[in-house]
């Protein structure tokens, strides 16, 4: 594996940070002053991120994590990795570039499984940031961590299908500019467990679809995006809206989260690279007890911590997306899984030690670290959660030993 960043790579990241330096980071405090403004109007689009898309797009900075496609930047998942960790310093800026979920996975599927006619209707306006998108995987009635449990039952009913069932944790849906939702369901209970279930495209406002109420993350809805509950109540849509074809469900869920688990873990990289940032400036700018706290001995051990903990997991999350463009997702499967665990684990520990070095303040609004920490407790239950990512890795571990004798 080489370990430098290709020219391309280097060259794009260059763009990014200086784009991170002059349009993002100087609007943080704006973006913050228009969600309050908005008040009971808060899922609409803010201004600020609008503007920032032009500029993105004028600059040539967008749908840069897409390499399957002429309409994106064609870069490799190593490559595109040390940007979407450049964009997770600022937890809202990989929409500014047209990289954010769920619209980067929902595009990526059909990309690699949708028609002709599915990709110019859904596809192109979301490549062009004209509309958003949700996934609607996750049930409140079942253990959704093992996804053959899910119930939402999509029917065969003619030239249509009918679609039943409650979802929640559904990103995205909130948003006034979500347009059409990719749902996956039970269409047939008695085939093979794997081949249950099947995605198909929703648009939003179908009759039928009632978005039932936002979920907060401790605290924090998250508008305009939003992490909604939806209820589907006689869906009818077209059968042609059908993705790849019906039982193919699972096969597209892989091809869908692995490159999304890439770009989580390298946002999170960024978030926790922002948080040592402000951790040692703090820790380097304030008196306790007579002397600056970067010179007690307990920051010592947790800066040289946070630095090797954010160093170790760069490099798996880098070796996973170098797998991937060189042996396909299916056999860096391991490493994929790995890197889901341990980028929020070791990102969260280093989120907490900043917000203890700014006391009060780090749990406040006044800094970034305390919504950071809230978004990123998620991961280690978005996308499945630790334990079933650690059942796979010990699983394999254990095939490779018995194959081994």
């Amino acid at each position: 594996m080489e370990f430098a960043y290709s020219p391309r790579c280097q060259d794009y990241l260059d763009k990014v940070r200086a784009f991170m330096d002059a349009h993002v980071y100087p609007n943080e405090a704006t973006y913050a002053a228009q969600l309050a403004a908005n008040g009971l109007e808060r899922w609409q689009p803010l201004p600020i991120i609008e503007e920032l898309k032009e500029k993105a797009k004028a600059a040539g900075l967008w749908n840069l994590f897409l390499p399957e496609s002429e309409d994106g930047a064609g870069l490799s998942n190593l490559d595109y990795a040390p940007l979407s960790e450049e964009m997770g310093r600022v937890l809202w800026s990989s929409e500014v570039f047209n990289c954010s979920a769920p619209d980067t996975g929902n595009m990526e599927v059909l990309a690699r499984y949708g028609t002709a006619e599915q990709k110019e209707r859904w596809m192109k306006p979301l490549l062009a940031g004209e509309i958003r998108s949700a996934f609607l995987m996750t049930e409140p009635d079942v253990a959704s961590s093992d996804a053959t449990n899910i119930s939402c039952s999509i029917t065969r009913d003619g030239d249509e299908y009918v679609i039943n069932g409650r979802k929640w944790w559904s990103s995205g849906a909130g948003d006034p500019r979500c347009k059409i939702y990719i749902l996956m369901g039970k269409n047939d209970p008695d085939a093979v467990r794997h081949q249950q279930q099947s995605m198909i495209l929703v648009p939003a406002g179908t009759p039928g679809i009632t978005v039932v109420r936002p979920l907060n993350v401790f605290g924090y809805d998250d508008a305009p995006h939003g992490h909604m509950e939806v209820r589907l109540d006689n869906v009818r849509v077209p059968a042609s809206n059908m993705l790849l074809g019906e039982g193919r469900g699972f096969e597209i869920a892989q091809g869908r989260l692995g490159p999304g688990r890439i770009h989580h873990c390298m946002r999170t990289i960024g978030a926790a690279e922002r948080a040592l940032e402000l951790m040692v400036r703090r820790a380097m700018s304030r008196v306790a007890f007579g002397k600056r706290i970067a010179d007690q001995s307990v920051w010592h051990h947790r800066i040289a911590r946070a630095r090797i903990d954010i160093e170790s997991c760069r490099l798996l999350t880098l070796k996973a997306a170098w797998m991937m463009d060189t042996v396909g997702n299916k056999v860096a499967q391991k490493e994929i899984a790995m890197i889901k665990v341990a980028a929020p684990a070791m990102a969260l520990k280093v989120i907490d030690d900043a917000i203890q070095v700014f006391g009060g303040a780090g749990v406040s609004q006044d800094t970034p670290l305390a919504s950071a920490w809230a978004g990123i407790r998620t991961l280690r239950l978005a996308d499945g959660p630790d334990e079933v990512h650690e059942r796979a890795i010990a699983r394999m571990e254990m095939k490779r030993l018995s194959n081994e004798g």
